[in-house]
């Protein structure tokens, strides 16, 4: 199982800290198919693993497409040149075909050596010696890709981090712009921070909106909260703006409309076993910010159970139509508008 992402954050501020203070270990292992995490921490350790004049002689960055774990091994093994360590890093390590083989290294690595083992996208086998080996002698960090409902929450915690604080409207825009990729989006924050307003502590959508380039009144937010409330005319005015963009995809409206009324059905589902169930557990059900649960109290009284298990089958009717199904001559706009229609009817 993936560790929580407000685990995963504790862990990595917990080995920032450590090697800010000098504390290194002999290995360290940054996996996982999001690479924001093992990102930061592997920059961190290089950031202070040595000082400037130290590195030229003590620092060595390897490429795992480009070597191998005999090589990678002997550089480990060589000792500091005028300095407390040695700093070898091996980058897109999941690209060297004997990555397994420096498990024999990581079961007796060198004090005096700080080795990075970066893996890109990917993970070692955890059943493996390499991976059982740095647990004993250094430090995993596994980063998972987390899911869309979990992004807002995550947003929320990384700008606090950064001293913001964050509407939950604005981070459900940020995170419907950017998916799950983490370091898009905080790219675009450090962006966004240029351009505002000299002690700024609170962002909301207008926000995101104006400094991240995003069309608030037409995206797939804004429309699936239109289909919540049946607001017809302006899912269908916001379906036909989204639809006749250049790159348009109908994935990409089906993948979050499912999601969206997946949680409509799985929250009438809960409300008929318990009706008295209080707003945080509700919230926390949907795996979404209390903020949003008007939306899904409405949306559940327009899609009663029956109604919004058709919706999800149209959806999966159309995601079919998408990838080429039977769809005829008819654009990923087109189909759009037709399932937009369909919903509403």
């Amino acid at each position: 199982m993936a560790v929580k992402f407000t685990e995963l954050e504790s862990q990595c501020r917990q080995i920032i800290n450590d090697v800010k203070n000098g504390n290194f270990v002999p290995v360290y292992l940054l996996m996982g198919t999001e690479p924001y995490y093992p990102d930061l921490v592997c920059d961190e350790i290089i950031k202070y693993a040595l000082t400037d004049s130290e590195r030229d002689f003590n620092q060595t960055v390897f490429y795992g497409l480009d070597t191998d774990a005999g090589t990678v091994a002997s550089e480990c093994r060589s000792y500091p040149m005028m300095a407390e360590r040695r700093l070898v890093v091996l980058k897109e390590a999941q690209s060297m075909k004997t990555l397994e083989d420096l498990a024999t290294y990581a079961s007796d690595p060198m004090e005096s050596t700080v080795l990075v083992i970066l893996m890109h996208g990917a993970s070692a086998d955890k059943r493996r010696a390499l991976y059982k080996n740095v647990q004993k002698k250094g430090v995993v960090l596994v980063s998972d890709a987390l899911r869309d409902y979990e992004m807002p929450q995550w947003i929320t915690s990384f700008y606090k981090s950064r001293g913001l604080d964050i509407e939950p409207a604005a981070a459900a825009l940020l995170a419907e712009y950017a998916g799950t990729d983490m370091s898009r989006i905080m790219l675009e924050t450090e962006k966004m921070q240029k351009n505002l307003p000299e002690g700024t502590v609170r962002v909301n959508a207008a926000d995101i909106e104006k400094n991240v380039g995003i069309s608030r009144q037409f995206s797939i937010f804004e429309l699936t909260k239109a289909l919540s409330y049946m607001k017809s005319e302006k899912a269908l005015k916001i379906a036909a703006y989204i639809g006749n963009g250049p790159k348009f995809m109908l994935l990409l409206a089906t993948a979050p409309l499912y999601t969206h009324f997946y949680r409509i059905l799985k929250y009438e589902a809960a409300l008929l076993k318990n009706p008295a169930m209080s707003k945080a557990d509700r919230a926390k059900l949907l795996g979404v910010n209390p903020y949003f649960m008007e939306e899904y109290d409405v949306a559940a009284r327009n899609y009663p159970i029956r109604r919004c298990m058709k919706v999800i089958s149209l959806l999966e009717e159309y995601d079919f139509k998408g990838k080429g199904g039977g769809s005829g001559e008819a654009s990923q706009g087109d189909l759009l508008m037709e399932l937009v229609s369909k919903i509403l009817n």
